[in-house]
């Protein structure tokens, strides 16, 4: 018998925190509570997405979309809180499938940036989100419980106040931003954008690109 098809929809309610729950749990580099859930799940349902076949969830993601003040004005940021793919359901693009539905609610809102928390060890979700568009911001240590490190993942989809469209933090390694695309990565679009503004951080990437001809 065939499988059936897989869809994705919109949270609808109390039972399929249900589905979600174990499916994320299973998946996380740290715990979280029911509370934890109902934090992200009562107040932002709409950005809250599920992969459905037939009765079973096969994935799901979870977000928020809040204001915050940047500068002289006020942005609204997107937050990908989890994201987990049933593991016999992965490498179909499903996980992209739910994280670009969710990023297409946020900007029906109005969201200017989003951005989440990925473990430094987890490849196949760094990609992911990399292939998207995200570029890694910042490298957080000791993160998560089990001590291992995190990247701040942002993805910038509207100029902030003030005209800058990325926020960028000098002291940190510009070759984080670089997708870990080390020989494309001066016609990626980060350096394509930061170009004329960012020329200091352009030639030390260029001189760590030579390296690699």
């Amino acid at each position: 018998m065939a499988k059936p098809e897989i869809r994705l929809e919109v949270y609808k309610g109390e039972r399929q925190l249900k589905l979600i729950q174990p499916l994320i749990d299973k998946d996380l580099s740290e715990p979280y509570s029911i509370f934890t859930y109902r934090y992200f799940i009562k107040q932002w349902p709409q950005l809250c997405y599920l992969a459905m076949e037939g009765d079973e969830c096969v994935g799901a993601v979870v977000c928020k979309l809040v204001s915050v003040m940047y500068n002289s004005g006020k942005i609204y940021r997107g937050y990908i809180a989890m994201l987990a793919v049933r593991e016999d359901r992965r490498k179909n693009g499903l996980g992209t499938k739910l994280v670009s539905a969710s990023i297409k609610s946020m900007i029906a809102q109005g969201c200017q940036e989003v951005s989440l928390e990925a473990e430094v060890t987890n490849k196949g979700a760094l990609r992911l989100y990399e292939n998207l568009g995200f570029i890694r911001d910042q490298r957080l240590e000791k993160y998560y419980l089990n001590g291992h490190d995190a990247f701040r993942l942002k993805l910038r989809l509207a100029p902030l106040p003030g005209g800058a469209l990325f926020h960028l933090q000098l002291d940190e390694d510009p070759w984080l931003r670089c997708s870990s695309h080390p020989i494309s990565c001066l016609t990626c679009r980060f350096c394509r954008m930061a170009q004329g503004v960012m020329s200091a951080i352009l030639t030390g990437i260029r001189k760590r690109v030579a390296m690699y001809f």
